[in-house]
């Protein structure tokens, strides 16, 4: 039997969003006392990208030049999951894998990262990501 979403859940992983100047943006959440947890380079996006850290609190941060510079620009937000495959087989039984997206990789963090995102109803991105 596989494991239900609700099982397979930790939590809340990060809300990720674009920015034009990564290092005015690290400057600005520092002094909020947010630190940096992970500097890194998305080799497939070419962007450099920063995921800083307050509390429980995460956000990724990446610089792609396409910030739109309003209210409501964050791009996508993360759940923690203990078993990524198990996450998206139950997304796609659901009929929610409206992106047709795939388990990705990204060599962020000690181990890696697997993902995968969707659409929610208000055009919101979720993501679904296990750190390895």
């Amino acid at each position: 039997m596989s494991m239900k979403l609700h099982d397979n859940v930790t939590g809340f992983q990060h809300m990720g969003f674009p920015t034009n100047d990564l290092a005015e943006t690290v400057a600005f959440y520092e002094k909020l006392g947010f630190h940096v947890a992970l500097r890194t380079y998305n080799e497939e996006a070419g962007e450099e990208v920063a995921f800083l850290q307050i509390g429980n609190l995460m956000l990724e941060i990446y610089e792609n030049h396409q910030a739109p510079m309003q209210a409501g620009a964050w791009d996508h937000l993360a759940i923690d999951v203990k078993d990524i495959e198990a996450a998206y087989q139950e997304v796609c039984s659901l009929g929610l894998n409206n992106q047709k997206d795939t388990i990705h990789f990204l060599p962020f963090w000690k181990n890696g990262v697997k993902f995968f995102k969707i659409t929610g109803p208000n055009h919101e991105v979720i993501e679904f990501s296990q750190i390895l």
